[in-house]
């Protein structure tokens, strides 16, 4: 790794654009790069045992059939990952994955099943059609936002939450970029896997910086190395 990336990674690099976010790139690299995020997001997300200690208790409590949306879904398989997680345990739950962009619902679409389905609605939309959920979560979406649309995205998160708000991401540091640079280089042919996780890498946010940019009322934890999350009661039922 260069000296230039190193001094770069003491702060957040927010110039550098990811190739899939461009409309121009080639639709089969992206294709095959949603296929094998499932790969790479079981590896480092964290999901399981943010669900071991987030999601499910949240959802046990309810006592009641429930409603999870996953805000920025991409590809779609963080929801099909906890969908298949809460059959498992019993719970009795409908999985909604939204993403305003038709290559990833391209992509989710494939994942449907009874219980999950996606829409292409971004969180405005979706407050406009009066839906409401028990819990609404993202991963890898933070990163990619400006202050102002950070603010947009949480505050509508909220808005759309009657119970708990989970955004995850993941955390900027040296190490997580050496880890990744060479554990993914596997998988990464034919993909954007490896370019664009080293920048959204450097795009990042660490704990700290998270927090201070969101503000109250949320928290941010590390439930995994290289990982934040960000939590804060919905406001979907409050007069």
């Amino acid at each position: 790794m260069s000296g230039g990336v190193w001094r770069g990674l003491a702060r957040r690099d927010t110039a550098l654009v990811e190739l899939m976010d461009d409309p121009g790139c080639d639709p089969r690299v992206l294709a095959a790069t949603y296929r094998r995020f499932d790969l790479v997001n079981r590896a480092v997300s964290g999901w399981g045992g943010v669900y071991r200690a987030h999601v499910r208790p949240r959802l046990r409590a309810l006592g009641r059939p429930a409603r999870v949306l996953d805000l920025g879904c991409g590809g779609g398989d963080v929801v099909a990952r906890l969908a298949g997680l809460a059959t498992r345990d019993g719970l009795d739950v409908e999985w909604v994955g939204a993403d305003p962009d038709p290559r990833a619902l391209e992509a989710a679409r494939e994942r449907e099943r009874p219980g999950v389905r996606f829409v292409s609605r971004g969180s405005a939309e979706l407050i406009a059609d009066g839906e409401r959920f028990d819990l609404v979560l993202s991963n890898h979406v933070l990163h990619h936002l400006d202050s102002a649309q950070l603010r947009e995205f949480t505050d509508d998160s909220r808005a759309l939450a009657r119970s708990a708000v989970l955004h995850a991401d993941i955390a900027r540091s040296r190490l997580a970029y050496g880890l990744y640079a060479a554990g993914v280089t596997p998988l990464a042919p034919g993909t954007f896997l490896r370019t664009d996780g080293l920048r959204s890498i450097r795009r990042s946010y660490r704990a700290d910086e998270l927090a201070r940019a969101l503000g109250a009322p949320w928290r941010v934890v590390t439930p995994a190395p290289f990982r934040v999350l960000a939590i804060t009661e919905g406001t979907a039922d409050r007069g």
